[in-house]
């Protein structure tokens, strides 16, 4: 399968002189094309500036970042990059710059000479895939944190890219909000296509991805499919990482010799263990 992202040892620090900690150190991560990846770690490990590394927004100090086959590095590539992999931030209020949701939308598209008649469609198809087309006439503040963080993501999804690169987008949003975003994320991914890096310190996102990053200080700890991940549920502790609830259950039931597997990562296999053990 052909990689939308390509990092091949890179290294970096936020201050250019040798000697400097790295934050980053000789990562090397592959994302391949309609692939849904979780990126975790604890405040510090590098899994935000890794993210900003995607979108050009920081250049390696050592290795190579490539974006669909484009290196970072250049310069005259910056907004090819930045087309083929839009980014999301923790906070949509940092994002939404009109005062009316389809304006806000349309921003970006103004701003790159997209003919009217195609910012119109556009615009019209991102809200429709985020599920806030009814809201395009609605002023931000009118809307609910989660609403919010879908317009921004409608704003990046209108500019067509290939790739989704979000930092800690569900940070600041109440259990439905972080529902909501999730839901569009995994629709995106399902009905267009669309390849998402995800950064997150929330478990539960984690297990609905495709793959697991684990990141710590710098490097890369842990590269495997959600289950896999989570049931090493004692070297992620180690790293102030937690683990699913329903895993975290399943662990402490293994400890008590109760013989039940320790990959489980959703509501629904834990209930189907669960009704196998009182049958027994």
């Amino acid at each position: 399968m052909e990689n939308m992202i390509e990092a091949k040892h890179v290294s970096f620090s936020y201050d250019e002189e040798v000697g400097f900690p790295l934050v980053l150190d000789d990562v090397s991560i592959s994302v391949p094309r309609g692939q849904m990846v979780a990126i975790l770690g604890h405040n510090g490990s590098g899994k935000s500036t890794f993210a900003k590394h995607l979108n050009a927004v920081f250049i390696p100090r050592e290795g190579t970042v490539l974006v669909e086959g484009r290196d970072t590095r250049e310069e005259e590539l910056l907004f090819e990059i930045r087309q083929t992999a839009g980014m999301v931030f923790q906070n949509p209020d940092n994002q939404i710059v009109a005062t009316v949701v389809e304006e806000d939308v349309a921003f970006a598209l103004e701003n790159i000479g997209v003919p009217p008649k195609e910012i119109r469609e556009r615009v019209d198809w991102a809200l429709r895939a985020v599920d806030m087309y009814d809201y395009r006439e609605y002023a931000p503040h009118q809307l609910s944190g989660g609403q919010k963080q879908r317009v921004a993501i409608a704003g990046i999804i209108a500019m067509r890219p290939h790739c989704i690169v979000l930092d800690e987008p569900t940070a600041m949003l109440d259990p439905r909000g972080r529902q909501e975003v999730m839901q569009v994320l995994l629709d995106l991914k399902e009905r267009f296509g669309i390849t998402v890096v995800l950064i997150t310190h929330y478990m539960e996102e984690a297990a609905l991805c495709d793959r697991v990053v684990v990141m710590e200080a710098g490097q890369v700890l842990m590269d495997d499919t959600p289950p896999k991940v989570f049931e090493r549920v004692e070297e992620l502790r180690r790293v102030g990482l937690d683990v699913p609830q329903v895993t975290e259950l399943m662990y402490l039931l293994k400890k008590e010799g109760i013989p039940v597997r320790g990959d489980i990562i959703t509501e629904e296999e834990c209930i189907e263990q669960l009704e196998a053990l009182l049958k027994k």
